[in-house]
């Protein structure tokens, strides 16, 4: 069997339309639907049967996507191996990264990374940090961003490496009632107004762990995902929020930390399983751990 088109048979168990293979894989559905019914002739039974307008996987389908992503990580631990006979990583990496993450990593990261003879190239996306898998289609490394208290593993053909565990304060305007206190109990924050984000995103799950963990339910009375309109609307006290501690402020507000519950997002870059060993994505690894053990001090 071929070892794009099980590539082509993964990308359709992740992405469910034909149409969306081939957006990813830059072809046109009528390619990727010919190249999905040879993979069926060499495969010898069916793979794919109708539903409705769309195609989904049969038993035997879903079994040969298993046997797939073990025949794509092998591939891609021996070209790793192929590349480690090489003594100096060279090339490009692509990274994505979430918008907050970007701001203090990929600058560092592309300088650092092109000193030592690699090409970074980065794009920052606001996705929930599930979407990684998804864009491990387009990027070697992804950078997200998860609630620490979401210890979920990732599938065995994804690698993770832990960058930074990183406090999430309150932020509140100068003159807020509670402004003045060094901690700040959740207790007090009841009946605060507060400024969210998006379902799904990082700030969001941690507000729905404070509900499981507390049972106070914050009162979210705005949703904007970029950190710095965040900023805007505390200043103009529609309401307060919480930060992460590392992000850089624009504006002259006040952070306090929560003392009586732990609040942190957890940052990791994600790799197919196998890739992390090559070593231009190896050296990227190594260098955005480095600069985010900077940041944490």
């Amino acid at each position: 069997m071929d070892a794009f088109r099980l590539r082509m048979l993964r990308e359709l168990a992740d992405h469910g339309t034909v149409a969306a293979v081939a957006d990813v894989l830059s072809m046109t559905p009528s390619a990727v639907s010919q190249q999905l019914k040879t993979l069926q002739r060499e495969a010898g039974v069916t793979l794919l049967e109708p539903a409705g307008r769309r195609v989904r996987l049969t038993d035997a389908g879903r079994v040969l996507v298993e046997h797939a992503d073990r025949v794509l990580a092998a591939l891609d631990r021996a070209q790793a191996d192929m590349a480690s006979y090489r003594s100096t990583a060279r090339g490009r990496v692509t990274v994505s990264l979430f918008p907050s993450g970007a701001a203090m990593l990929l600058a560092p990261l592309i300088v650092n990374a092109r000193a030592r003879g690699v090409e970074v190239i980065g794009r920052d996306i606001d996705v929930a940090a599930s979407q990684a898998r998804q864009q491990l289609t387009e990027f070697d490394v992804v950078v997200v961003h998860r609630d620490d208290r979401d210890t979920g593993p990732w599938e065995p053909r994804f690698a993770s490496t832990v960058l930074l565990r990183e406090p999430l304060d309150v932020l509140l305007w100068p003159g807020h009632p509670l402004a003045g206190r060094p901690v700040l109990a959740l207790s007090e924050l009841a009946d605060q107004d507060w400024i969210g984000v998006e379902g799904g995103l990082m700030v969001d799950d941690v507000f729905k762990s404070i509900a499981t963990v507390t049972g106070l339910t914050p009162r979210i009375t705005q949703r904007v995902n970029d950190f710095r309109v965040v900023e805007e609307l505390v200043g103009a006290r529609v309401g307060i929020a919480l930060l992460p501690r590392y992000v850089a402020l624009a504006r002259d507000l006040v952070r306090r930390p929560i003392g009586d519950i732990r609040l942190a997002r957890r940052i990791e870059a994600v790799t197919r399983s196998g890739a992390e060993a090559r070593p231009a994505i190896a050296l990227v690894l190594e260098e955005l751990s480095a600069i985010a053990a900077a940041v944490g001090r």
